[in-house]
């Protein structure tokens, strides 16, 4: 499947998306890569990665990423799970093997973000790592086990990292929500994991992934801060409220700073999403 957006509204001629498999000692990876007809220099890089049961293509389709790339002229990678690594298509954020850097997934999905960077000659101070669910449980890992790659991370419904290692526990953080802010930061890439501006979405009735593991994942993502809280009202019928908490990082960790969007009444969907994809809000 063809990844584009021919029947909703355009303001620029689409793009095209074309597929690929990334092959390293890591493992083999599938992919597409997403790229606008009018391409910024050098452009922005998107990494993407779906959650469980999804696709490459219904991601993009489901995020209207490629519509963001049209709009700036940068280009979306969306990297593709495979059946035989996990059955559901799932990232496996939550096995020791896959959480750290140079190892398992990880290795993959930064090896392919090189080449991608490579071959495209990509702003490298403008890379970026997003997910959903798995996804963004699997991006958080990337961030920090990759701090000189990826610019900022985006955590959509995720999980933080280390608060799991197998499918027992993995299950008991997704319906109760990590014990404490700070589970998990200790194995996180066998680290303190280094502070990467992090933004954070969650709805506050998601029954997949407790909410509170969004609150997790900003504390985890910039430490030792002062919060900032607003609310913002809904401003239509299609809308919904948000509260909007930010962190700054202490001195010294690079200017990183982070934001958790609580959205008010969403499930385990991706805010703003195209219902013609699978897990969206609109």
């Amino acid at each position: 499947m063809r990844l584009t957006h021919s029947t909703l509204p355009r303001t620029r001629p689409p793009g095209r998306s074309d597929p690929g498999t990334y092959r390293s000692a890591a493992g083999t990876l599938a992919y597409e890569l997403y790229r606008p007809a009018v391409l910024r220099r050098p452009p922005p890089l998107f990494v993407m990665l779906h959650g469980g049961s999804q696709s490459a293509a219904d991601f993009a389709l489901g995020t209207r990423m490629n519509q963001v790339a049209d709009e700036c002229g940068g280009l979306v990678l969306y990297p593709e799970q495979s059946r035989s690594a996990h059955p559901l298509g799932c990232w496996n954020w939550y096995d020791t093997k896959h959480q750290s850097a140079d190892t398992g997934e990880p290795a993959l999905i930064a090896g392919l973000t090189r080449e991608v960077i490579a071959a495209h000659d990509v702003d490298r101070d403008r890379v970026y790592v997003a997910g959903l669910s798995a996804g963004g449980a699997m991006a958080l890992i990337l961030g920090q086990a990759y701090p000189d790659l990826y610019a900022a991370v985006g955590v959509h419904s995720g999980l933080p990292s280390g608060v799991a290692h197998d499918v027992w526990s993995a299950m008991q953080a997704m319906r109760e929500g990590p014990r404490s802010p700070a589970e998990g930061r200790s194995r996180c890439v066998g680290r303190e994991p280094q502070a990467v501006s992090t933004i954070v979405f969650h709805g506050d009735r998601d029954q997949t992934v407790h909410p509170s593991n969004g609150g997790a994942v900003l504390a985890q993502a910039v430490r030792d801060s002062a919060l900032r809280r607003s609310t913002r009202p809904s401003s239509g019928p299609a809308a919904r409220a948000v509260t909007r908490i930010s962190r700054r990082c202490r001195p010294g960790d690079d200017g990183a700073h982070g934001e958790l969007w609580l959205v008010h009444g969403a499930g385990h969907a991706w805010a703003g999403g195209d219902r013609r994809g699978s897990f969206t809000d609109e």
